[in-house]
């Protein structure tokens, strides 16, 4: 039996760190091989940060952080590689996801785009591997919504032949996978994840994430500043839907908080204990509205959060577990899902899903930057 060995790259909208995994695909079957996790530099975080956030900078600081990137995205691949104790010439492809700097879905732009960078090209070239890239664009030019990406790799992975699944991706963002055993996919963003929780915390407390959600449980919910975030427009909104940080940031929560009259004073905990709880609300509350699930799985760095964790068992009132259980480690998952979109553009078969996107047909999505002609030895 042919055994394929294929590369996911992925960086969410946290901007933590670059997940690379190295997945092993047979005719019928799949599994990960190995992982490794590659720093990003506390300076180029700072400029991601900046792009994502910001609406004016320059062309030239958008093109050398694309590059920048791009060259951290094949260090991964290579240090992945290394660990593996495997050649460039045993991987059919790499699939890279780049870091989002901009999500313009329809309904939000005349001319909707996503844009992800970090340079395919030098990918490829330094690796000495194909790599498959942008793959959202051609969804967004058939109508859809070009994200979320990962439901159906879900459904490939976590599908059960008799119990309804619930399959939500914690990341930045959040969004939803709906499973279940008449083979129907139904996905779409909730909104918020751990990044509004992480940029709290470390204005606050000088630490990327708040640890198990430990700063939060020593807060008070504060029932008007929760109605005030829950009013943001998104969260009505009908399937399918996407969002970034675009939307949910803090300027935007800094814009709530400043307009409350000046008697309303929020204790810093008091709002990480408000913004966990928004965001297990409108995780919990989108899904529910669409269906009760018999089993709830998380991926994702919202995973390792206990706090949030509980919260979303008592609101679920099922035990909420990790993807660990179903045999992938919550942070593989969205790498592992680039990987295996790459392996079906390989094949030219397609790796989107309508009923997810609202893209108008099934396509293959991803551009191709096939691998340079190796030099005569």
């Amino acid at each position: 039996m042919t055994t394929e060995l294929y590369i996911g790259l992925m960086s969410g909208t946290s901007i933590d760190s670059i997940d690379a995994v190295l997945l092993e695909v047979t005719k019928e079957h799949f599994q990960l091989l190995n992982h490794y996790c590659h720093d990003i530099p506390n300076d180029l975080k700072l400029r991601l940060d900046e792009l994502t956030t910001c609406n004016s900078y320059s062309i030239d600081r958008i093109g050398e952080t694309h590059q920048e990137l791009g060259y951290l995205f094949a260090q991964a691949a290579m240090s992945l590689l290394e660990k593996s104790g495997k050649k460039s010439t045993e991987i059919s492809a790499i699939g890279s996801h780049g870091q989002t700097i901009r999500h313009r879905p329809p309904g939000t732009s005349p001319f909707p785009f996503s844009w992800q960078i970090g340079d395919a090209s030098v990918i490829s070239l330094l690796t000495g591997i194909t790599t498959v890239a942008d793959f959202r664009s051609k969804d967004i030019a058939a109508g859809g919504q070009g994200a979320p990406l990962a439901p159906i790799f879900h459904r490939a992975f976590f599908s059960s032949p008799n119990k309804s699944r619930a399959i939500i991706n914690i990341g930045g963002i959040s969004n939803l996978s709906k499973l279940d055993p008449n083979n129907e996919l139904i996905g779409f963003d909730l909104g918020p994840g751990n990044r509004l929780m992480d940029a709290w915390c470390e204005m606050h407390q000088g630490k990327p994430f708040d640890e198990n959600g430990n700063w939060a449980k020593s807060g008070i919910v504060s029932e008007s500043l929760l109605e005030k975030l829950l009013a943001h427009p998104f969260l009505s909104q009908p399937h399918p839907k996407s969002t970034g940080r675009e939307e949910f940031n803090l300027d935007w929560l800094n814009a709530i908080l400043e307009g409350f009259d000046e008697q309303t004073v929020f204790l810093p905990q008091d709002v990480q204990a408000t913004l966990l709880e928004f965001t297990a609300t409108c995780i919990a509350k989108q899904t529910l509205e669409l269906f009760s699930p018999d089993e709830v799985f998380i991926c994702g760095g919202g995973a390792f959060n206990t706090a949030l964790m509980t919260r979303l068992s008592e609101l679920f009132n099922v035990g909420v577990k990790s993807t660990a259980d179903l045999g992938i480690d919550p942070q593989q998952v969205e790498s592992a899902g680039f990987a295996w979109l790459a392996m079906r553009t390989m094949k030219n078969l397609t790796n989107n899903c309508p009923s997810v996107t609202g893209a108008t047909r099934d396509l293959v999505l991803g551009a191709i930057y096939p691998a340079a002609p190796r030099s005569p030895s």
